[in-house]
């Protein structure tokens, strides 16, 4: 089977012919508009005789195909032409697609050439870029991935590179710090120092994992934030130990137990992160794509630290201190905007309360569910972790004995039976919101309760609110002045029901809804707090 360019099959003396006849509509090139070519029937021979002639193939109009060098083209009534198989081959430097004249079966470049020296030179030149990125692509990228994939590893570019120079900067400065390279030095107590440093800040990296194991699920992005910027202040820390000496075991110490922290962090994180990307079961692909990924970035940050060094080293060395300091923000700076970004190209598919609750209000007021992109992009990354300061927030988790909750709704929750998974009050929180004394609703989830039930429990919630909202503040002036009279109670009975009625409506639409969209219905991550379940109890 050879390879030609389809110009190539063509004899540069058929292409100035002004005899004309129609090509058949069948034989059209897919994969250009279908449109009337006119050829000389004598043209239409000589052509199928030479798709005819597998062991020939030509690379450009110029050669003239030199058909009498190789014994001419044969004349015969029988010749037919080829047919095009229904598909084109795709690589980084060429289009090709397979003809088929009844014996043979041949393969043919259909990307054109061009008689121009020069242009054959440019497009050689274009094909060997082309071939060169396409390397480094399939070197770097996963096969399939979400289409924000390749925005996140530009910023992942921007961030591992000034961090790796980062680090190499804060490195020199610590040996620096402990007299490494001079006569005085004492290498055992360098490496005393070295040893204490690490030790305390492996032991605070183990407490705070220990601590925060389940925000890593329900605060992704915000945790792996805030860590990135301690990260960049223990930076900050060890680049100030040649400053003050006698202070290293304590600054080194500090900056070590930060960077620990945030090294938990990342690694805690990371899976999600990469399975958020996954368009298939390509986890570890993906996983294995970062790990180059970041080797490669991070060498041309060490790269960009030594020309810094040298730099300093050749031309600047008694102005190198305040332009360490200079260049340290600049390049924190740079750090910090290419994780922020990063993070806010990561668009999670698994349910928690807050992505839940902004589904669950945008279904009520518009009719439909939001993709994980949209969701993404409103939720944010929560650096502080405040939100905004919403009308009757809804909390997921066990009653309160702090908190103010009024007669009725206490009366509401006794009306409860075995087959209810979960139930819903009102309360004035006396802590944990930034409002003193704001009016909030509780959702409780009974022991057992699937995630089905947690979907129809906060949507139901979010029905109350809305519904409370509506009326306006005379509900809370209702909670505030501890109003008990029976009316009270049967309008919060009918609020409950109305709302579970519409809830029960709305819910199997949504979930299917839910699950084309692609979201991970399969389990809610709910913090340790959201996690508390109640019991239900037949004896009371």
């Amino acid at each position: 089977m050879k390879q030609a360019p389809l110009q190539s099959l063509i004899p540069h003396s058929y292409m100035q012919t002004s005899l004309h006849t129609a090509w058949p509509c069948c034989h059209h090139l897919s994969w250009k508009h279908p449109r009337t070519c006119y050829l000389s029937n004598e043209l239409i021979l000589n052509c199928s005789k030479l798709f005819f002639k597998p062991v020939t193939a030509y690379s450009s109009l110029r050669t003239h195909l030199d058909s009498e060098s190789d014994g001419g083209v044969e004349k015969g009534p029988h010749s037919t032409l080829p047919v095009s198989l229904p598909f084109v081959i795709r690589s980084p430097t060429k289009v090709s697609r397979y003809f088929w004249d009844g014996d043979h079966l041949q393969m043919v470049s259909v990307d054109g050439g061009s008689s121009s020296c020069k242009f054959e030179f440019d497009n050689e030149f274009h094909k060997l870029f082309k071939r060169c990125c396409s390397v480094i692509k399939d070197f770097l990228i996963p096969q399939q991935v979400a289409d924000s994939y390749m925005d996140y590893v530009r910023w992942k570019f921007l961030h591992r590179v000034f961090s790796s120079a980062l680090q190499v900067l804060a490195t020199q400065a610590m040996f620096k710090a402990i007299g490494v390279g001079h006569a005085y030095s004492l290498p055992s107590s360098a490496a005393l120092n070295w040893v204490l440093k690490d030790g305390i800040g492996r032991l605070s990296r183990c407490i705070y994992t220990a601590s925060l194991a389940s925000a890593f699920d329900t605060n992704l992005k915000r945790v792996r934030f805030s860590t990135s910027i301690i990260f960049v202040a223990s930076i900050g820390l060890e680049l100030l130990t040649p400053a003050f000496p006698q202070c290293f075991l304590l600054l080194a110490t500090i900056a070590n137990i930060a960077k620990q922290i945030s090294l938990a962090c990342y690694l805690a994180t990371r899976s999600a992160v990469h399975q958020s990307f996954a368009v298939a079961d390509n986890l570890g692909e993906i996983s294995a794509k970062a790990q180059i990924q970041t080797v490669c970035f991070d060498n041309l940050g060490l790269m960009l630290a030594a020309l810094i060094n040298v730099f300093f080293e050749s031309y600047l060395r008694p102005q190198a201190g305040g332009l360490h300091i200079l260049i340290y923000i600049i390049f924190a700076g740079m750090d910090l905007l290419g994780i922020y970004q990063g993070l806010k190209l990561v668009h999670l598919q698994t349910l928690t309360k807050d992505r839940l609750e902004i589904i669950l209000n945008t279904w009520i007021e518009s009719g439909y569910i939001p993709t994980p992109a949209e969701v993404s992009e409103k939720e944010g990354i929560n650096i502080l972790g405040i939100r905004g300061q919403e009308s009757w927030p809804i909390r997921i988790g066990c009653l309160n004995s702090n908190n103010q909750i009024p007669k009725w709704s206490i009366e509401a929750m006794q009306r409860i039976t075995g087959e209810d998974f979960y139930f819903i009050c009102v309360e004035i929180c006396s802590r944990r919101f930034k409002r003193v004394g704001q009016p909030s609703i509780l959702l409780s989830f009974r022991d057992g309760a699937e995630a089905v039930h947690i979907i129809m429990g906060l949507l139901q919630a979010c029905y109350i609110r809305k519904a409370l909202i509506a009326d306006g503040s005379r509900w809370e002036n209702s909670i505030r002045e501890s109003n008990e009279s029976n009316s009270a109670l049967e309008e919060w009975s009918m609020i409950i029901e109305d709302s579970k009625r519409s809830a029960k409506r709305d819910l199997s639409n949504m979930m299917e809804q839910i699950l084309e969209k692609g979201w991970e219905v399969k389990g809610i991550l709910l913090s340790r707090t959201e996690l508390a379940r109640f019991t239900f109890s037949y004896g009371y």
